[in-house]
């Protein structure tokens, strides 16, 4: 079992499925199999600029289909349109998120 990041050999390629058995605090994200350490909590600043790009678009999207999704949210790429969990070397979670689509949407942790 994984419990921390030090145990990773950062040179090797990584999938969506391997991050979920991860057990360390660490924030990560995984670009194309590569593991990219994120900073651990956005300051206040950060937070607050979020919040004025949000507030357009959430009132923008109001009573429409597609909603504003906040991180810590994973955004799951597949590669080459594949989505099992092996095939998926792309994990990040950016600050905002808009999901149009329902079906391509999922709550894993």
């Amino acid at each position: 079992m994984i419990t921390n990041i030090n145990q990773l050999d950062l040179n090797q390629k990584y999938s969506y499925a391997d991050y979920l058995t991860w057990k360390f605090h660490d924030f990560v994200e995984i670009i194309k199999g590569q593991i990219h350490k994120m900073s651990p909590a956005p300051t206040r600043f950060h937070q607050d600029i979020i919040r004025e790009i949000e507030r357009p678009i959430a009132n923008y999207l109001y009573k429409k289909p597609c909603k504003v999704y906040f991180a810590p949210f994973d955004v799951r790429i597949p590669l080459n349109g594949e989505d099992s969990e092996d095939a998926i070397y792309s994990v990040v979670q950016p600050d905002i998120c808009v999901i149009c689509d329902p079906k391509n949407f999922t709550f894993n942790r």
